[in-house]
Protein backbone atom coordinates (compact mmCIF):
# COMPACT_ATOMS: atom_id res chain seq x y z
CA UNK A 1 0.00 0.00 0.00
CA UNK A 2 1.33 3.42 -0.72
CA UNK A 3 1.97 5.82 2.21
CA UNK A 4 0.80 8.57 0.34
CA UNK A 5 -2.42 9.53 2.59
CA UNK A 6 -6.25 9.16 1.48
CA UNK A 7 -8.68 11.35 1.53
CA UNK A 8 -9.95 11.77 4.68
CA UNK A 9 -13.83 12.10 6.01
CA UNK A 10 -14.17 15.41 7.69
CA UNK A 11 -14.33 15.77 11.52
CA UNK A 12 -17.47 16.53 13.03
CA UNK A 13 -18.10 18.46 16.04
CA UNK A 14 -21.35 16.84 17.15
CA UNK A 15 -21.04 14.26 19.91
CA UNK A 16 -23.39 12.18 21.99
CA UNK A 17 -24.04 13.12 25.29
CA UNK A 18 -25.06 11.41 28.05
CA UNK A 19 -24.83 12.19 31.96
CA UNK A 20 -23.91 15.76 33.45
CA UNK A 21 -20.09 16.05 35.88
CA UNK A 22 -13.37 18.84 39.87
CA UNK A 23 -11.96 20.78 37.29
CA UNK A 24 -8.34 20.35 36.85
CA UNK A 25 -5.28 21.68 34.55
CA UNK A 26 -4.90 19.29 31.81
CA UNK A 27 -1.48 17.57 31.25
CA UNK A 28 -0.40 19.07 27.82
CA UNK A 29 0.21 16.72 25.05
CA UNK A 30 3.22 14.91 24.96
CA UNK A 31 6.03 14.93 22.04
CA UNK A 32 3.92 12.87 19.98
CA UNK A 33 1.69 15.54 18.82
CA UNK A 34 1.86 17.32 16.00
CA UNK A 35 0.08 19.45 14.01
CA UNK A 36 -3.16 19.32 11.70
CA UNK A 37 -6.85 17.89 11.72
CA UNK A 38 -6.92 15.64 15.39
CA UNK A 39 -7.38 12.04 14.85
CA UNK A 40 -8.12 12.20 11.02
CA UNK A 41 -5.24 14.47 9.31
CA UNK A 42 -2.10 14.02 10.80
CA UNK A 43 -2.55 14.32 14.09
CA UNK A 44 -4.03 12.24 17.01
CA UNK A 45 -7.23 12.83 18.84
CA UNK A 46 -6.65 14.29 22.60
CA UNK A 47 -9.79 15.76 22.75
CA UNK A 48 -13.83 16.24 21.84
CA UNK A 49 -13.75 19.43 19.55
CA UNK A 50 -16.08 21.44 22.24
CA UNK A 51 -16.30 24.19 24.89
CA UNK A 52 -18.70 21.89 26.35
CA UNK A 53 -18.19 20.31 30.17
CA UNK A 54 -17.43 16.82 29.19
CA UNK A 55 -15.26 14.44 29.09
CA UNK A 56 -14.79 11.22 27.51
CA UNK A 57 -13.99 7.54 28.91
CA UNK A 58 -11.20 4.83 27.46
CA UNK A 59 -9.91 1.95 28.20
CA UNK A 60 -7.16 -0.07 26.79
CA UNK A 61 -7.51 -4.42 26.98
CA UNK A 62 -3.72 -5.64 26.98
CA UNK A 63 -3.35 -8.15 29.58
CA UNK A 64 -6.21 -10.19 31.04
CA UNK A 65 -10.00 -10.33 32.31
CA UNK A 66 -9.63 -9.15 35.57
CA UNK A 67 -11.71 -5.82 36.34
CA UNK A 68 -14.04 -5.94 32.93
CA UNK A 69 -17.06 -7.58 34.83
CA UNK A 70 -16.67 -4.44 37.19
CA UNK A 71 -16.02 -1.76 34.78
CA UNK A 72 -19.24 -2.75 32.30
CA UNK A 73 -21.67 -2.90 35.42
CA UNK A 74 -20.62 0.46 35.97
CA UNK A 75 -21.13 2.00 32.83
CA UNK A 76 -24.44 0.38 32.90
CA UNK A 77 -25.55 1.59 35.89
CA UNK A 78 -24.38 5.05 35.33
CA UNK A 79 -25.43 5.19 32.13
CA UNK A 80 -21.85 6.47 30.90
CA UNK A 81 -20.45 6.10 27.57
CA UNK A 82 -16.67 4.52 27.35
CA UNK A 83 -14.61 3.50 24.17
CA UNK A 84 -12.50 0.44 24.59
CA UNK A 85 -9.02 -0.15 22.57
CA UNK A 86 -8.58 -4.12 22.34
CA UNK A 87 -4.89 -5.50 21.01
CA UNK A 88 -5.33 -8.33 19.02
CA UNK A 89 -3.58 -10.63 21.62
CA UNK A 90 -6.21 -9.34 24.25
CA UNK A 91 -8.64 -10.67 21.52
CA UNK A 92 -7.51 -13.66 20.56
CA UNK A 93 -7.22 -15.44 23.91
CA UNK A 94 -10.16 -13.64 25.54
CA UNK A 95 -12.92 -13.70 23.43
CA UNK A 96 -16.01 -13.73 25.23
CA UNK A 97 -14.42 -10.51 27.28
CA UNK A 98 -14.39 -9.01 23.65
CA UNK A 99 -17.17 -9.50 23.11
CA UNK A 100 -18.49 -8.14 26.38
CA UNK A 101 -16.43 -4.81 25.65
CA UNK A 102 -18.43 -4.92 22.06
CA UNK A 103 -21.77 -5.60 23.08
CA UNK A 104 -22.23 -1.62 24.26
CA UNK A 105 -19.31 0.17 23.66
CA UNK A 106 -17.04 1.02 20.44
CA UNK A 107 -13.95 -0.79 20.31
CA UNK A 108 -10.88 0.60 18.40
CA UNK A 109 -7.34 -1.14 18.04
CA UNK A 110 -4.35 -1.14 20.53
CA UNK A 111 -2.18 -2.76 17.69
CA UNK A 112 -1.76 -6.60 18.02
CA UNK A 113 0.99 -7.57 20.36
CA UNK A 114 1.64 -4.00 21.90
CA UNK A 115 5.06 -3.13 20.43
CA UNK A 116 6.64 0.63 20.52
CA UNK A 117 5.96 2.16 16.93
CA UNK A 118 8.55 5.04 16.44
CA UNK A 119 11.05 2.89 14.25
CA UNK A 120 8.53 0.64 12.77
CA UNK A 121 8.49 0.12 9.01
CA UNK A 122 5.23 0.93 7.32
CA UNK A 123 4.84 -2.74 5.96
CA UNK A 124 5.38 -3.63 10.42
CA UNK A 125 2.64 -1.15 10.79
CA UNK A 126 0.13 -2.58 8.52
CA UNK A 127 0.83 -5.95 9.72
CA UNK A 128 0.25 -5.20 13.34
CA UNK A 129 -2.89 -2.99 12.36
CA UNK A 130 -4.15 -6.12 10.32
CA UNK A 131 -3.72 -8.94 12.73
CA UNK A 132 -5.20 -6.56 14.96
CA UNK A 133 -8.48 -5.95 13.22
CA UNK A 134 -8.45 -9.67 11.99
CA UNK A 135 -8.70 -10.77 15.85
CA UNK A 136 -11.17 -8.29 17.03
CA UNK A 137 -13.68 -9.53 14.30
CA UNK A 138 -13.51 -12.96 15.14
CA UNK A 139 -14.11 -12.48 18.61
CA UNK A 140 -16.27 -9.42 18.31
CA UNK A 141 -17.65 -9.55 14.88
CA UNK A 142 -17.08 -5.69 15.06
CA UNK A 143 -13.99 -3.55 12.94
CA UNK A 144 -12.29 -1.22 14.88
CA UNK A 145 -13.27 2.17 14.67
CA UNK A 146 -10.06 3.93 15.54
CA UNK A 147 -6.26 3.23 16.77
CA UNK A 148 -4.31 4.11 19.72
CA UNK A 149 -0.79 3.66 20.02
CA UNK A 150 0.86 1.15 22.20
CA UNK A 151 2.89 3.15 25.59
CA UNK A 152 1.52 6.40 23.97
CA UNK A 153 4.74 6.52 21.48
CA UNK A 154 4.29 7.38 18.12
CA UNK A 155 5.32 10.17 15.63
CA UNK A 156 3.67 12.39 13.01
CA UNK A 157 4.79 9.39 10.42
CA UNK A 158 3.10 7.30 12.32
CA UNK A 159 0.05 8.55 12.12
CA UNK A 160 -0.12 9.45 8.72
CA UNK A 161 0.38 5.62 8.39
CA UNK A 162 -2.53 4.76 10.18
CA UNK A 163 -4.93 7.32 8.82
CA UNK A 164 -3.85 5.43 5.80
CA UNK A 165 -4.71 2.39 7.03
CA UNK A 166 -7.96 3.84 7.93
CA UNK A 167 -7.96 4.56 10.90
CA UNK A 168 -8.34 8.00 12.83
CA UNK A 169 -5.82 7.54 16.03
CA UNK A 170 -7.74 8.81 19.17
CA UNK A 171 -5.23 8.95 22.10
CA UNK A 172 -5.55 10.98 25.46
CA UNK A 173 -5.32 14.36 27.40
CA UNK A 174 -3.48 11.67 30.73
CA UNK A 175 -3.39 8.15 32.03
CA UNK A 176 -4.54 7.48 35.36
CA UNK A 177 -1.69 5.15 35.82
CA UNK A 178 -4.24 2.67 37.51
CA UNK A 179 -2.30 0.12 35.78
CA UNK A 180 0.91 0.86 37.51
CA UNK A 181 -1.22 -1.35 40.79
CA UNK A 182 0.21 -0.81 44.50
CA UNK A 183 3.38 -2.62 43.47
CA UNK A 184 3.98 0.93 41.48
CA UNK A 185 3.03 2.72 44.28
CA UNK A 186 -0.35 3.66 43.20
CA UNK A 187 -3.46 3.91 45.01
CA UNK A 188 -7.29 4.33 44.21
CA UNK A 189 -7.03 7.95 45.36
CA UNK A 190 -4.07 8.79 43.49
CA UNK A 191 -5.83 7.43 40.41
CA UNK A 192 -8.77 9.45 41.00
CA UNK A 193 -6.96 12.58 41.11
CA UNK A 194 -5.19 12.00 38.14
CA UNK A 195 -8.69 11.67 36.68
CA UNK A 196 -9.57 15.05 38.06
CA UNK A 197 -6.70 17.13 36.96
CA UNK A 198 -7.50 16.24 33.52
CA UNK A 199 -10.92 17.51 33.54
CA UNK A 200 -11.57 20.02 31.31
CA UNK A 201 -13.86 20.42 27.79
CA UNK A 202 -13.77 17.57 25.71
CA UNK A 203 -10.52 15.79 27.49
CA UNK A 204 -10.24 12.59 26.72
CA UNK A 205 -9.11 10.50 29.52
CA UNK A 206 -7.50 7.04 29.56
CA UNK A 207 -7.56 3.87 31.97
CA UNK A 208 -7.14 0.11 32.21
CA UNK A 209 -8.97 -3.25 32.46
CA UNK A 210 -6.92 -5.96 32.87
CA UNK A 211 -4.30 -6.33 35.99
CA UNK A 212 -0.49 -6.58 35.99
CA UNK A 213 0.36 -7.54 39.28
CA UNK A 214 0.17 -10.92 41.28
CA UNK A 215 -2.95 -9.15 43.26
CA UNK A 216 -4.43 -8.82 40.78
CA UNK A 217 -5.24 -5.29 41.16
CA UNK A 218 -7.91 -3.01 38.94
CA UNK A 219 -7.29 0.10 40.54
CA UNK A 220 -8.89 1.40 37.90
CA UNK A 221 -12.12 -0.68 37.96
CA UNK A 222 -12.12 0.13 41.84
CA UNK A 223 -12.26 4.12 40.99
CA UNK A 224 -14.42 4.42 38.29
CA UNK A 225 -17.24 5.24 40.82
CA UNK A 226 -15.57 7.47 42.23
CA UNK A 227 -14.49 9.56 39.22
CA UNK A 228 -17.98 9.36 37.48
CA UNK A 229 -18.99 10.66 40.83
CA UNK A 230 -16.54 13.12 40.78
CA UNK A 231 -17.00 14.61 37.39
CA UNK A 232 -20.90 14.90 37.76
CA UNK A 233 -20.09 17.14 41.35
CA UNK A 234 -18.15 19.58 38.72
CA UNK A 235 -20.54 19.50 36.17
CA UNK A 236 -19.30 17.24 33.69
CA UNK A 237 -21.06 14.98 31.56
CA UNK A 238 -19.83 11.99 29.20
CA UNK A 239 -19.10 12.19 25.91
CA UNK A 240 -19.10 9.19 23.35
CA UNK A 241 -16.48 8.94 20.94
CA UNK A 242 -17.88 6.17 18.46
CA UNK A 243 -19.94 8.66 15.95
CA UNK A 244 -17.31 10.68 15.97
CA UNK A 245 -14.66 8.68 15.12
CA UNK A 246 -16.75 7.37 12.51
CA UNK A 247 -16.98 10.17 10.54
CA UNK A 248 -13.61 10.82 10.61
CA UNK A 249 -13.05 7.13 9.04
CA UNK A 250 -10.83 7.26 5.75
CA UNK A 251 -12.75 6.58 2.35
CA UNK A 252 -12.11 3.94 0.40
Amino acid sequence: MSRSRRRLLPLAAAVLLLAPSAPGAAREPGPGSVSGRPGCGGTALRRVPTERKVIALTFNAAWNEDGIVRVLAVLRKERVPAMFFLTGDFADRHPRAARALAAHHPVGSHSYSHPRFPGLSFREERREADLAARAIRRATGRTPVAFRFPYGEFTGQNVRDVNALGYPVVEWVDDTAGWRGPDGGVTVDMVVRRAERAFSPGAIIQMHVGSTDARHSVLDADALPRIIASARAHGYGFAGLGRLVRRCRVRG
